[in-house]
């Protein structure tokens, strides 16, 4: 009828999407053919803002409308067209399919249809907005390139973590998801279905959860056979329950440890690997030096009871193949550590879960708040096994106090990233992998120490290429240290776990979320990429005289940077200069002046400095609208006032190919040369 009628050529748009929602509501048994015929009538450019949101959220329809509806939302936002609302438009321009084009349709082509349409607006408007308008894209579009799970485990080459199979690097790039508090559930289950948040957790980039977990959930049956619903009705929380009833109906009857294997069930079937971490043995918030659950002996800390759930919990995941690791406890700390019996119960921990299930990586922890391994230098582990050991190491802001604040930036970040590879980051030179499985900040922006801190890190991580986990995705808490709904403002996503917290901070961990090199990773020679934290960010060239600026590190081409300071683009004959004070550093062929020696100078090794032609010692900076210029270097001193971040730049070491990568033999008219003034730059560059 509607076909007959031209229904779409009518101011009824509206109309006809809930004619079509009811038909498919009293028709739950179609097809999926009848189902594309059915949606082969909606033509989603015309859906109205309320209409698109409905149909994103209709798990009835195929996921390739669902696709189309978010794009075209996205596109109409970003060229700010708003929806339209009963205004006819030409049925000629529909995005739907016929009946044919339906049957011909594959996932294959759906992904390639979204990735055109998306590098067709790259450089556009789309981009503009904020990544949490193009979250449910994003998790749609992963979605799409999802690759099957691995069915593979993992294992160790000197300080890499590879995969068995095919020995190639697999970087872990987690986000810390809590279950060990007194509900002993997995946070946000009352908030969203636990496979919106899955999909979520891949969407923003990472691959892995470190999932913690209770002793007594393995070992205290009274706990771990308690239902959900139970749990929280002991514990008072009836809104908690109201809510998992609502978004995890499945679960709320099922006892605790099957509820927690379902978590991990659910981050399988979205290819998110996990990493069970011991966190306590009582549930309830970590960590103190009095809490009872700090070192072996405390009032909660039995060695053998903590063995025994180690070993039950390795068992009980043996065979579960997105389970890649076991962190044998959180936080080791307290009056009662010491390095003896550490090596005593840690050594039997490792070896009890490697027994129970040899699939997994083995993962230790040091001491005093997990900041100290030092103590490996002189005494290495002893295990019956190889190939399966991971050292971890957490390090926050307040790991140093407020020392962010009452320092200077340069030292602080000097000083604390010698103590870091003094205490643990020495382990990657004797051949062990190196998990930050802790590290984070306040998400508000407002807390100066941890931005300062965070500067400082963004570097390291890059530096040295290393596996880490986010604390935390947890945007808030069904209760913690006595408060129902507690805000977790390190959480990546907010209060009511459907939007995330901060946008541009997934914009600056983005380049840490990817190898940068390792075993099977050597596409091209080794070679560097300067990379920015402040932001995010690298250094892209535009042309051959325009000013370099930032862009997405995928983007960016390869650096070599030679004994003599100088940092060329690699494979040429161009290099960056500085070109004065306050002036755009630019790339130019005569290279053997002082303005094109680059020295790594201040304590914090992130300031790139040099001369001017006019002798005025400068450093690489950043402008308001990313473009690099040359200005004076900032915080060399002893001010504590000072911030230099916008002046630091890591070197980072990498075999990767970039995606987009521009051939010097490729000109491109537009760009590159710029009429009959080509050749005057050119000479002026010597």
């Amino acid at each position: 009828m509607s076909r007959t009628a031209g229904f779409f050529d009518r101011p009824i748009i509206e109309q006809s999407r809930k004619m079509l929602y009811c038909y498919s509501m009293e028709h739950p048994s179609l097809t999926k053919a009848e189902r594309r015929k059915i949606c082969g009538l909606m033509d989603v450019r015309k859906l109205t803002i309320d209409s698109s949101m409905h149909a994103a959220l209709n798990e009835r329809l195929p996921l390739r409308v669902v696709v189309q509806v978010l794009f075209f939302e996205q596109v109409r936002a970003a060229a700010g067209v708003h929806a339209p609302n009963n205004n006819p438009r030409d049925a000629s321009h529909s995005t739907t399919n016929t009946d044919e084009e339906w049957e011909k349709s594959t996932v294959e082509d759906d992904r390639r249809s979204l990735k055109k349409q998306m590098r067709k607006h790259k450089h556009g408007r789309l981009f503009s907005f904020s990544l949490l308008s193009f979250l449910p894209l994003l998790i749609l579009f992963s979605i799409l390139n999802a690759k099957p799970a691995k069915g593979f485990p993992l294992s160790t080459n000197s300080r890499w973590i590879v995969d068995d199979q095919s020995g190639q690097r697999v970087k872990l790039a987690c986000v810390n998801w809590a279950s060990h508090l007194e509900p002993v559930v997995a946070e946000g289950l009352s908030k969203k279905p636990v496979d919106v948040i899955s999909k979520g957790i891949l969407a923003m980039g990472f691959n892995c959860v470190r999932f913690t977990w209770p002793i007594y959930l393995a070992t205290n049956d009274s706990l771990a056979f308690l239902t959900v619903r139970q749990s929280f009705q002991n514990l008072g929380l009836t809104e908690a329950i109201a809510g998992i009833q609502t978004n995890n109906p499945s679960i709320i009857d099922l006892p605790l440890i099957e509820a927690f294997q379902a978590v991990v069930s659910n981050l399988g079937d979205n290819n998110v690997m996990v990493i069970l971490d011991n966190h306590i043995t009582k549930p309830g918030w970590c960590c103190s030096n009095t809490d009872g659950n700090g070192f072996f002996g405390d009032q909660y800390f039995d060695p053998q009871l903590w063995i025994n759930g180690l070993t039950k919990m390795a068992t009980l995941f043996n065979g579960v193949t997105n389970v890649i690791g076991m962190s044998l406890r959180n936080e080791l700390r307290g009056p009662k550590q010491n390095v003896n019996d550490w090596y005593r119960y840690m050594q039997r921990g490792a070896e009890a879960v490697h027994s129970a299930n040899p699939n997994v990586l083995v993962i230790l922890s040091g001491l005093n708040f997990d900041k100290d391994l030092s103590f490996i230098r002189n005494q290495p582990v002893s295990l019956t096994f190889t190939g399966k050991t991971v050292f971890e190491v957490h390090w926050y802001s307040f790991t140093d106090g407020q020392a962010w604040v009452n320092g200077n930036p340069n030292q602080v970040c000097g000083r604390v990233v010698n103590n870091m590879k003094g205490s643990s980051g020495f382990l990657l030179d004797k051949g062990w992998p190196l998990l930050v499985s802790e590290w984070g900040v306040d998400l508000r922006g407002t807390n100066v120490n941890d931005n300062r801190y965070l500067n400082c890190i963004l570097g390291v991580l890059t530096e040295l290429d290393l596996d880490w986990a986010l604390w935390t995705l947890v945007g808030s808490y069904y209760l913690r240290e006595g408060v129902v709904g507690l805000n977790e403002y390190y959480g990546v996503l907010n209060w009511n776990w459907g939007e995330i917290r901060n946008s541009s901070f997934l914009q600056r961990i983005l380049f840490l979320q990817s190898p940068s090199r390792g075993p099977g990773l050597s596409e091209r020679s080794l070679h560097k990429v300067i990379f920015h934290p402040l932001t995010g960010l690298c250094v892209l060239r535009k042309s051959y005289f325009d000013p370099l600026r930032l862009g997405p590190c995928t983007d960016t081409e390869p650096w070599n940077y030679t004994p003599q300071k100088i940092l060329y683009l690699k494979g040429t004959y161009f290099c960056i200069q500085s070109n004065g004070l306050g002036k755009p550093a630019k790339l130019g062929i005569k290279c053997t002046n002082s303005n094109t020696r680059w020295e790594i100078i201040s304590d914090s090794k992130m300031h790139l400095s040099s001369q001017a032609k006019d002798g005025t010692t400068v450093c690489l900076d950043v402008d308001s609208s990313n473009t690099l210029v040359t200005n004076t270097c900032k915080c060399l001193g002893t001010d504590k006032t000072c911030d230099p971040a916008s002046q630091w730049f890591k070197l980072v070491d990498s075999t990767r190919s970039s995606t987009t990568t521009k051939s010097f033999l490729q000109f491109n008219p537009s760009l590159d040369l710029p009429g009959k003034d080509f050749l005057w730059k050119l000479f002026d560059s010597f």
